[in-house]
């Protein structure tokens, strides 16, 4: 496969989409313009949102990043003692704030990798860039902007064993056949001897999966809310962020959580850049996102069903979460 960097600006390198997506139009009017009513979740991820989003991982209760930083700060010698990467590179990286447990693992092991976080955030790569250069003047960071959801066949892939990561619960936000379509195309940019390393949230007790995505500080409120203020920037929408409240439940039928926002009031909400109107009716639902689950064998197949072998599958003993690494 032909794995490439389109255009490098800024330090950055800008990774075109190798298969159509939808526009934020598309999305709209097949989405929030149908009932029941649904946006995808890429949308939370302006910079604010980013932001956001580290601040939710800090709430006591939204278990995920604290229980997976921990693997990783008891786990990541042993992690880069198998994958030995020349680079490391990240899906959905963020603010990266996990990711310094494996950078402080190749350093003391010797390691001279080099770091590619890849997102859709330009600003937020910027920053992560700056800090990750500062802190470690021997590392070597190259950011890569894009929606890794797009497609992987223009994914600039660098010479020498790569260790591919996709950590937190991002693989949940994916429908299981997207789950495992994306795996897939991940094991297709891989060679011999590369590694994925896969952050999987665990099926477990529906109070703790409730109090995870309903703080008490209402954080999660804010973020998925913050939604609404994006299309109002992107659309020249008028949303009122006070006529709408957040909710997240789980569904063990389908082992989510699915998070909305719902309309507390019949109002109508104008989209003047395409020349929209939506018509909302109290208690109306904007589905935003979903969170799946999995059990142990089930987060093992996505990875083995996509041809990876497995190395190590990483659990504490409340079995809340799995670090998966994998080999081509």
């Amino acid at each position: 496969m032909d794995c490439r960097a389109v255009s490098e600006v800024k330090g950055c390198i800008y990774i075109e989409q190798s298969r159509q997506q939808n526009t934020l139009e598309q999305d709209i009017k097949q989405g929030l313009m149908e009932i029941p009513r649904s946006l995808p979740p890429k949308y939370f991820y302006d910079e604010r949102g980013s932001l956001l989003f580290d601040k939710i991982c800090e709430t006591d209760e939204y278990y995920p990043t604290r229980v997976e930083s921990e693997l990783l700060d008891q786990y990541a010698l042993d992690l880069i003692k198998q994958a030995h990467p020349a680079h490391i590179l990240e899906f959905g990286s963020g603010t990266s704030r996990k990711t310094h447990h494996l950078i402080q693992a190749c350093e003391k092991q010797g390691v001279q990798c080099k770091y590619l976080p890849f997102d859709v955030c330009e600003e937020m790569l910027h920053q992560v860039r700056d800090e990750f250069m500062q802190q470690y003047q021997w590392l070597d960071v190259v950011p890569l902007v894009g929606d890794y959801t797009a497609g992987l066949e223009n994914l600039h892939r660098p010479e020498g064993a790569c260790m591919y990561v996709f950590l937190g619960s991002s693989i949940g936000n994916f429908s299981q056949q997207e789950a495992r379509k994306f795996i897939h195309e991940v094991c297709q940019c891989m060679y011999p001897g590369d590694t994925l390393l896969l952050g999987v949230d665990r099926v477990k007790n529906k109070q703790v999966l409730h109090q995870a995505y309903n703080d008490a500080d209402g954080v999660t409120s804010e973020f998925n809310l913050n939604l609404l203020k994006v299309l109002n920037y992107q659309l020249n929408a008028d949303f009122d962020l006070q006529k709408f409240k957040h909710k997240a439940i789980y569904n063990a039928l389908q082992q989510r959580i699915e998070m909305y926002l719902v309309s507390q009031q019949a109002q109508s909400v104008s989209l003047n850049a395409i020349g929209e109107t939506l018509e909302f009716s109290t208690g109306d639902q904007i589905l935003t996102e979903v969170s799946h689950k999995y059990h142990y064998q089930q987060a093992e197949s996505l990875l083995t069903d996509a041809g990876l072998h497995i190395l190590r599958h990483i659990e504490p003993d409340n079995a809340w979460f799995s670090l998966v690494l994998a080999k081509k």
